[in-house]
This record gives C-alpha cells, structure tokens and sequence, in this order.
C-alpha cells in the first residue's frame, strides 16, 4: 500500500488537507505538494489562513488521494509542524524554487500543444509560503467496494 501512495503522490501537484479546529470545526483546503518521502509529506500554504490557525491548535490532519485509475481512495492521517524560518525552511524553500521553475515551464508547453490560453501560465508563490510538515501516523486505503485496510508507516 505505501509503495502504491508514494507513487500517486509523485505525480501529484497538489494536495487536500482537512484540519479541525478544537470545537469541531472541519476546514479542507488544497495545497501544493512539495516532497514526499518515507513517512513525511511538505506542503505549501500560500494562504496561511484557516487551515494554519487550525494547526497552531490541533496539529491532527487528513490528507485525502485518489487514484482515478485504479479507484484506489487513500486517507493518509498524520501531524502537522508548521517549518519555522531556518536551515530547513531554507533548503525547501530552494527545493520549492526548483519545482516551481518546472511546473512553469511544463504549464507553458501544455499550453502551447493544447492551443490553451491561460491567464497564468507562470506558477508563483508569495516571498515566504508557508511550509507544513506532515508526520505520518497511518494510512487508510479504501478500495473501490468499500474494503478498507490500515497501515503504520
């Protein structure tokens, strides 16, 4: 099951979290998909609104992946750090610089093959996104007859 997950989310761009502040209150929001590996996901939050002030409180998130192909529904449950300014901020944020640079270019040629025209095709972030750490805790696959299997990273 994680070698199936670790596959789809390399082919994602972006992610939904849902969060939950502490009356109950359930928030999901899409968000970029920097990295995954092991048992750690990065996401960019550009907006740094609802979702991050669930966080300061109840760091409890679910990510939700499906794979189209395979109706396969993953549930990946875990902890959310927020990643404070530092070395490790430092090196995503050039690791986000990269894959942002990519994404453009890749947007600009799709354009161009399909004959779109897109109001943006140059992805952009704001000076200092928001980076979230996502601890791994367990993750939940739901196939398509509704089987549900759980596993620990």
């Amino acid at each position: 099951m994680i070698k199936k997950l670790a596959v789809l989310l390399k082919g994602l761009e972006f992610i939904d979290i849902a969060s939950c502040d502490l009356n109950g209150q359930p928030n999901a929001a899409p968000k970029f998909l920097l990295k995954s590996r092991k048992n750690l996901i990065y996401i960019v939050d550009c907006v740094m609104g609802r979702t991050w002030e669930n966080l300061k409180i109840n760091p409890r998130v679910s990510l939700p992946v499906m794979d189209a192909e395979s109706l396969m529904g993953y549930r990946i449950n875990g902890d959310a750090q927020i990643v404070s300014p530092g070395p490790e901020y430092d090196s995503l944020i050039e690791e986000l610089s990269r894959k942002q640079v990519d994404l453009s270019v890749k947007r600009v040629i799709s354009g161009i093959h399909k004959e779109r025209i897109h109001k943006d095709f140059e992805l952009s972030f704001p000076r200092e996104p928001g980076i979230l750490k996502i601890i791994v805790k367990e993750i939940v696959e739901i196939g398509p007859t509704g089987k549900i299997s759980r596993q620990q990273p």
